[in-house]
Formats: C-alpha cells, sequence, structure tokens
C-alpha cells in the first residue's frame, strides 16, 4: 500500500472512505498529482514526486483528513508499492 499527502484548499468536498480519482501532472524532472471526485477532480495536490517514484494508481481510497495551523491535508492510500 502506498501513501500520499496532499494539500487541500477547499475542505468538505472528502470524507474518510471516499474513492478518489488520480489526475497526473508533469515538471522537467518531477511529477505532481491532483486528487478528486468525477464532478470537481482537482480538490487537493500532491507534493511534486521524482521521476522514479511515479504514481502508477488511477484511483485511491481517503485514509485521513488533517486540519492543522498550516491548512488542510488528505492522506490518501493507493493500491500499488512504496518506492525505494
Amino acid at each position: 500500500m502506498r501513501t500520499i499527502t496532499f494539500k487541500m484548499e477547499r475542505p468538505g468536498k472528502l470524507e474518510v472512505g471516499q474513492s478518489v480519482i488520480v489526475t497526473e501532472g508533469t515538471l522537467p524532472s518531477n511529477y505532481f498529482y491532483s486528487i478528486g471526485i468525477p464532478e470537481d477532480p482537482f480538490l487537493a495536490m500532491s507534493p511534486n514526486i521524482p521521476l522514479i517514484k511515479r504514481l502508477v494508481s488511477k484511483e485511491g481510497v481517503v485514509k485521513d483528513i488533517i486540519q492543522n495551523d498550516r491548512g488542510y491535508y488528505v492522506v490518501a492510500d493507493f493500491d500499488e508499492e512504496e518506492p525505494k
């Protein structure tokens, strides 16, 4: 199981246990990912992820939603191994 934490700017649209879809973006030496639902696919964004640690899954499940002084974060699980 692979776990990634995403920054969420619009709280209240995702909940724990909900399935999410993944949208991949590319930079010259990194990937970044957005997760969301079909009606709103860009609810939270990942940090930059190195090319060798590319996410293969196209959907995942919300494991936790965290609120702290820096904002809201979504922890999502994906059905693949953690890269080394």
